[in-house]
């Protein structure tokens, strides 16, 4: 099984951690967008008021990490920063919101989450902004 080995294959490495991003952060974005819709036009839905700041703050939080953290995943930008506010939103949102209800309604915040553990313990990989980033500094650095 060495073609799973990341040293011996840091291409398919690469290409994986990219489309885990890129299904991910899409998916991720079908959920944030409607709540930032519901946000710019003013709806007034109930939303749980996790730290105490009120429902909207609450709201405008987690609309900033499911849609713009979503954004930054996709495109590997602060990948890791970005998967930091995703873990929190959808750890709140596993042992919370849902912490006293069936595994059912937990199941897709905690394969959320452990994707998310996942993408901010490996990085965003060399098909990203980071890598860019990382590999035009390491070529400054010589």
């Amino acid at each position: 099984m060495s073609y799973l080995n990341t040293k011996a294959n840091p291409v398919i490495f690469d290409i994986v951690l990219f489309l885990v991003r890129l299904f991910i952060g899409f998916a991720m974005i079908s959920h944030g967008f409607p709540k930032l819709q519901d946000l710019i036009n003013g709806v007034e839905k109930p939303f749980y008021d996790f730290i105490g700041l009120g429902p909207k703050i609450s709201l405008i939080l987690a609309v900033f990490a499911e849609f713009v953290c979503s954004i930054f995943i996709i495109l590997g930008l602060f990948t890791r920063i970005a998967a930091g506010f995703l873990i929190f939103t959808m750890a709140v949102a596993a042992f919370v919101v849902h912490g006293a209800d069936a595994f059912d309604k937990r199941e897709l915040s905690l394969l959320y989450l452990s994707i998310y553990l996942i993408i901010i313990s490996f990085g965003a990989g060399r098909f990203s902004i980071d890598g860019m980033i990382e590999k035009r500094r390491r070529a400054n650095d010589w």
